[in-house]
C-alpha cells in the first residue's frame, strides 16, 4: 500500500515589499516491507506582488500637501498626494525654494541646500522632514 501526500508552505514577509513563496513537497510512502520516503521539490516561478508604501507618516504628507497648495496658490479641490511632483503642479525652481522655506517654517527645521534641491515630490519632502525631526531629538 502506498500513500501519497503533499504539503504546501506559504511564507510572507513585508517591509516595503510583499513576497509570497510556495513550496510543494509530495511524499510517497510505501509499506512493502520497507519504508521508502522521497521528497521532490517542484519549483515554479513564484508570483511576486510588489507594493510600495510611503515611509513618511500620512499626517506629514497631508501637512506637506497643504503647504504646497498654499505656496502654489492651488484651488482647495486640487488633489495633491504623496506621488505628486512639484513640476507637475507648475512649480519652477523659485516656487520649490518657497515650498522648502514654508516647510522649514511649519516644521521648525533647517534643510541643507543639497538635500532640499533633490526634493521633487510631496513624498520626498515628507520623508526628509521626518528624517530631520528624528535627528533633532
Amino acid at each position: 500500500m502506498a500513500t501519497q501526500f503533499s504539503a504546501s508552505v506559504s511564507m510572507q514577509t513585508s517591509c516595503l515589499a510583499t513576497t509570497r513563496i510556495s513550496f510543494q513537497k509530495p511524499a510517497l510512502i510505501s509499506n512493502h516491507g520497507r519504508t521508502n520516503l522521497s521528497f521532490n521539490l517542484r519549483r515554479s516561478i513564484p508570483s511576486l506582488r510588489l507594493s510600495v508604501s510611503c515611509a513618511a507618516k500620512q499626517e506629514t504628507i497631508e501637512k506637506v500637501s497643504e503647504i504646497v497648495k498654499k505656496q502654489l496658490s492651488l484651488t482647495p479641490d486640487k488633489k495633491v498626494v504623496a506621488e505628486t511632483k512639484f513640476a507637475d503642479l507648475g512649480a519652477d525652481s523659485l516656487d520649490t525654494v518657497e515650498i522648502v522655506m514654508g516647510l522649514e517654517e511649519e516644521f521648525n527645521i533647517q534643510m541643507a541646500e543639497e538635500k532640499a534641491q533633490k526634493i521633487a515630490t510631496v513624498e520626498q519632502a515628507a520623508e526628509l522632514i521626518e528624517e530631520l525631526i528624528k535627528e533633532k531629538k
